[in-house]
């Protein structure tokens, strides 16, 4: 009885993964050229705005160091 049961388990899992592979093979895909260079084109357009390359304010800054304690 047990083997009747892995066996159709067994072919469970063989389907899902018939399934799953003609799911992937059905995905319209990027040449990694292509998706490389849209990558390096966006990177460059959002340079003008990423604090970590142009800063922030001084007064916007929500990291800018308090004023320290003047008796220690």
């Amino acid at each position: 009885m047990s083997g009747k049961v892995a066996i159709g388990s067994d072919i469970g899992q063989a389907r899902r993964a018939a399934e799953q592979l003609r799911v992937e093979a059905g995905i319209d895909r990027v040449k990694v050229s292509k998706a490389a260079a849209d990558l390096l084109q966006f990177c460059m357009e959002q340079t003008k705005s990423d604090p970590f390359l142009v800063g922030l304010p001084a007064a916007t800054n929500p990291f800018k160091e308090k004023k320290t304690c003047a008796i220690l």
